[in-house]
């Protein structure tokens, strides 16, 4: 196995690995990043970004990963493609990741950015028309569908939250339910229910989003009665939750319920001495690209002082 030894390991290539790569580069670490199972992170599968700072034309998605991954090899960042398979992090300023399964790389300081993923119906038609009128962050997209109708998969907080933003956009919002009841609380239910234009179908299994250069509709089956019917939609959004990419941690970083990583308040400290953790891979509750760039920033920060600490 080919070893390696390194001052700062990034794992991850979203908003918050560039970032980190960008401050960690200008501050002299030499930082060495392995993009992980989805170059870029889930902006590449964006179209339009227009809510990130410095963009008033708005990027497209893939566009803007690729400015920040020069931006971070500009000042150094060794980029690599692999993804780290395990980890060991039992020796202070030797924490241990293996990329691949083949390569053992010793790192004084560990920054973790490998974000979190969304759910998915596992659909074909949501799969191939996802950006294209499918979308699973209401935040991000809901801006382009303006005036128009919309439809959103979900039964808890997250998805009420999302029909509530997206109701104040669009003419309709559309609630897929598969029970006969929300899992949201119930202020949350209280809220949608009570918002003139949003619909709720409880006992409702989505069979296929239509369309075939952009959403048209969506197929749905009423689980109680086998009634199939279908709702003619600008928008498809999926808001059945995310699972962050920590399962390799589980063993070294204490993760809350959902699979986060904890760190300590005001800082990306984890409960292991320098390893950091930004982005997604511990933010449940905004997962926007701005506060990704963020965290990364902090996180380089927190790993240049730790090491400056241990010189």
């Amino acid at each position: 196995m080919t070893q390696e030894k390194v001052q700062v390991l990034i794992l991850g290539s979203g908003p918050a690995g560039y970032t980190a790569a960008i401050y960690a580069g200008r501050a002299g670490l030499k930082p060495v990043m392995y993009q992980g199972m989805q170059p870029g992170g889930q902006l590449t599968i964006t179209n339009d970004v227009e809510n990130f700072p410095g963009y008033p034309q708005g990027i497209e998605g893939p566009q803007m990963m690729e400015d920040l991954r020069i931006q971070a090899e500009r000042f150094g960042l060794d980029n690599r493609y692999g993804m780290a398979t395990s980890v060991d992090f039992s020796t202070p300023l030797a924490h241990k990741v293996i990329i691949d399964e083949s390569i053992e790389i010793t790192s004084e300081t560990v920054i973790i950015a490998t974000g979190a993923s969304a759910k998915w119906l596992g659909l074909e038609s949501e799969q191939r028309l996802n950006g294209m009128g499918v979308s699973a962050c209401a935040v991000c997209d809901g801006f382009f569908y303006r005036g128009k109708d919309v439809a959103i998969v979900g039964a808890g907080d997250t998805a009420c939250e999302e029909a509530h933003y997206l109701s104040k956009l669009c003419k309709k919002v559309t609630m897929l339910v598969r029970r006969d009841e929300f899992r949201a609380s119930q202020i949350m239910q209280t809220r949608v229910k009570n918002t003139p234009n949003i619909e709720i179908l409880f006992n409702t299994d989505t069979e296929e989003v239509l369309g075939t250069d952009g959403v048209t509709g969506v197929r749905v089956k009423n689980n109680k009665t086998g009634e199939t019917s279908e709702i003619a939609l600008d928008g498809f959004f999926v808001a059945i939750g995310h699972q962050p990419n920590t399962g390799i941690f589980k063993d070294f970083l204490q993760l809350d319920e959902a699979g986060y990583i904890i760190i300590e308040k005001g800082s990306t400290k984890t409960n292991i001495e320098g390893v950091f953790a930004c982005g997604d891979a511990q933010d449940k509750i905004y997962r926007q690209a701005v506060t990704a760039a963020g965290t990364g920033c902090m996180a380089a920060l927190d790993a240049e002082r730790y090491l400056g600490e241990h010189e």
